[in-house]
């Protein structure tokens, strides 16, 4: 139901690989390697690039290594830089293909990245005249739409302003040592969106606007953009991970199992990592449409304090975590800062978890927590100077049919609003007790739909 605005709960279901519209593929083995019981780095290492130059295939892909059955040991990060590449392994359990990484500092076991950033198409910039674009909608009127044609992917680039600032009032961030008040130039925000049709100067995207935009905290524009050096077609499945420690705070060693990052319409499914400082997966801004299912997060080393244990972090935009698992993390689903959604944590859990799962900070747009159960809490607030200033952690944040222990969900001062419907736990006032309150419905009871994301994606599929 709309509000008195127009803003309504967006869809989130064009998340994941190709958007949920492709089914992810099972890739032709081209390379089989086995475990030497010694250090296997350049073993595995030589098979990756091998695979790398191998031609595409119609299909955009490469081919899939596979990692037989064994333990795999290796001394520094794995690289992985090419579209089109698989890595497999025979199980994502200790019995299965084992990775262990045995450095003694902080690094990612596999970096999964390509090259470069998006660039503006010069003479494809408009403005966007609407007085007021609600969150949830799917099309935007601009100055002159004779430059775009459907299919054309576009930037929806939405300027920050000292007086979006002042009136969010994240320039009074109660300060303490290291606490920095928000300023414009940091909170430019950039949506990546593909034009499905226009009419007249009303141009229509796939994805919707996840929060509201108006002239007044900086006008809004699209721009054609490409992105030529992102890499694409990348599989990484059926793997565990583990690295050494020294000790349950240890610091010094592995620190993310896989960090994908210039990346798009890949997939990581059905790994596990144990023993990782930081994360089993993290997605870096410029990860975009990817998938991450039925992955395990277990027994982080770390001390437990800020920077550590978040098992599956995403700070990229339209990518789905479904179906993940966590133990011992701080905060097990969690966005970074200034992250454009549309994103979506569906049908996860955490246990023994020492923190909060949620938007961590600085203003993610456009997250849907969708059946997460914990045994912490789930916060969406104004974490005032938590951190280096966090603020307000986010916007059309929507906490669906959750279960955890606590629970606050509130509003900024302005620019859109927060939801929690269906929460089985208790809610709670948060850090500040003066906050807007969030929209709250069905305490302890069960929604419907019982899955948000599954009933947009099935309604949107038939």
């Amino acid at each position: 139901m709309p509000d008195e605005k127009g803003n309504t709960i967006p869809d989130f279901s064009r998340v994941g690989f190709y958007g949920g519209d492709r089914s992810i593929p099972n890739i032709p083995i081209v390379k089989t390697i086995s475990a030497t019981g010694a250090d296997d780095q350049q073993l595995i290492q030589q098979a990756i690039d091998e695979v790398s130059n191998r031609p595409l295939d119609a299909t955009g892909f490469r081919g899939a290594i596979l990692l037989k059955r064994g333990l795999y040991k290796i001394a520094a990060s794995l690289r992985l830089e090419a579209s089109g590449v698989i890595l497999r392994g025979e199980g994502n359990t200790e019995n299965g293909t084992r990775i262990q990484l045995t450095a003694a500092t902080q690094m990612p076991l596999l970096r999964v990245t390509g090259s470069g950033t998006p660039r503006e198409i010069p003479g494809t910039r408009t403005q966007v005249t609407d007085n007021y674009v609600p969150a949830g909608t799917h099309s935007l009127t601009v100055s002159d739409a004779t430059r775009y044609k459907a299919g054309d992917k576009v930037m929806v680039f939405r300027p920050a302003t000292r007086q979006w600032i002042q009136d969010l009032k994240m320039d009074q961030i109660e300060g303490r040592d290291g606490t920095k008040q928000w300023q414009p130039d940091e909170y430019n925000l950039s949506f990546e969106r593909v034009i499905t049709k226009i009419e007249g100067n009303k141009v229509f995207i796939d994805n919707p606007i996840v929060m509201p935009m108006e002239p007044k905290y900086g006008t809004p524009i699209i721009f054609k953009y490409e992105f030529s050096k992102r890499i694409n077609h990348v599989g990484i499945e059926q793997l565990f991970f583990q690295s050494d420690y020294s000790s349950d705070t240890a610091e010094n060693h592995g620190w993310q199992a896989i960090l994908c990052d210039r990346i798009e319409n890949s997939w990581i499914r059905n790994v596990s990592s144990r023993y990782f400082g930081y994360a089993c997966v993290e997605l870096g801004s410029l990860a975009k449409h990817i998938s991450v299912l039925n992955s395990n997060c277990l027994d982080a080393k770390s001390i437990i304090t800020g920077g550590r244990r978040y098992s599956f972090c995403n700070n990229g935009q339209l990518n789905l975590f479904m179906n993940c698992h966590t133990t011992e993390g701080r905060h097990d689903f969690v966005t970074g800062a200034r992250v454009c959604g549309p994103n979506v944590f569906y049908n996860c859990t955490a246990q023994q978890t020492h923190a909060d799962i949620g938007p961590h900070h600085r203003w993610a747009s456009g997250t849907l927590y969708d059946n997460i159960v914990t045994d912490g809490e789930i916060n969406v607030q104004d974490r005032g100077n938590y951190g280096s200033g966090h603020g307000w952690a986010g916007v059309t944040q929507i906490v669906w049919n959750c279960t955890a222990k606590n629970a606050a969900v509130q509003s900024p001062w302005v620019s859109g609003k927060n939801y929690c419907i269906g929460l089985k736990g208790k809610k709670s006032t948060g850090r500040f007790k003066d906050r807007p309150d969030g929209e709250w419905e069905l305490m302890n009871q069960t929604a419907e739909p019982a899955s948000l994301y599954m009933a947009q994606l099935k309604a949107r599929q038939r």
